[in-house]
């Protein structure tokens, strides 16, 4: 908003990165220059995947940030066994009818994954990836939490969230494919997990009202203007 443009290539959004192929971790790691992996999946879904193929790179820090409260080595407190945000049975409806207010329950959960996530972006040598399964519910507010700390345009951080619609139809097929997911996944269509516009500009509005905005909001749960600046060094032109 103040005339400045983001930097290309410091911040990635993705979806799961259990599939990169030998070729995909050279573009990364080697070309991209990834050097920090901001993993928002919970405990339960990094269990049953397994390690991915970045890990134990010596080039890559992978780091956990659930965006759910966890107990133990594998159950999440409020999800038991379930392993994806839509699968809560007692928010099933809620999801749908308002998804923008479920991604405040995000932050409510976790505030401290969520501050950990864009001070590694800040911190990063290199590039940073965020991802969580399908790379648009938890990394889509991670990535706007990022984008508005930096000023930018809130219909940019809408388009930005959206423009993961034009992938999900592989991106849902990627993750039927796996047993983590195909069980929660199958029966539901696509259009049922597309981002909405509405979605974000529900969750970013609602934390203009109710937080002073996201910068508000963070600096209830202890960012600091050096982070603000920090962060705005690294991803701003």
């Amino acid at each position: 908003r103040g005339g400045d443009s983001t930097k290309f290539g410091r911040v990635f959004r993705s979806d799961n990165l259990q599939d990169l192929t030998a070729d995909d971790v050279e573009l990364l790691v080697r070309k991209l220059g990834i050097r920090d992996v901001i993993d928002l999946r919970s405990g339960v879904e990094i269990e049953s995947e397994g390690p991915g193929p970045l890990n134990g790179l010596d080039e890559v820090v992978i780091h956990h940030m659930s965006l759910f409260p966890e107990a133990g080595q594998r159950t999440d407190v409020e999800a038991a066994d379930a392993v994806l945000p839509w699968t809560l049975p007692e928010e099933r409806d809620a999801i749908w009818d308002q998804t923008g207010m479920y991604y405040t329950r995000y932050l409510a959960r976790r505030p401290d994954s969520v501050l950990a996530a864009l001070r590694t972006m800040a911190g990063s040598e290199g590039a940073a990836l965020a991802h969580c399964a399908a790379g648009k519910d938890r990394t889509g507010v991670v990535c706007a939490m990022a984008l508005s700390v930096v000023d930018v345009e809130r219909d940019a951080i809408v388009a930005d969230y959206v423009a993961t619609g034009e992938r999900l139809d592989a991106i849902i097929g990627r993750l039927r494919s796996t047993p983590t997911y195909a069980a929660d996944l199958d029966g539901s269509s696509i259009d049922e997990h597309l981002p909405r516009p509405e979605a974000m500009y529900t969750f970013l509005g609602y934390l203009d009202r109710e937080c002073g905005g996201p910068l508000g909001w963070l600096g209830r749960h202890g960012w600091t203007d050096a982070d603000t600046d920090a962060l705005r060094t690294r991803l701003l032109a």
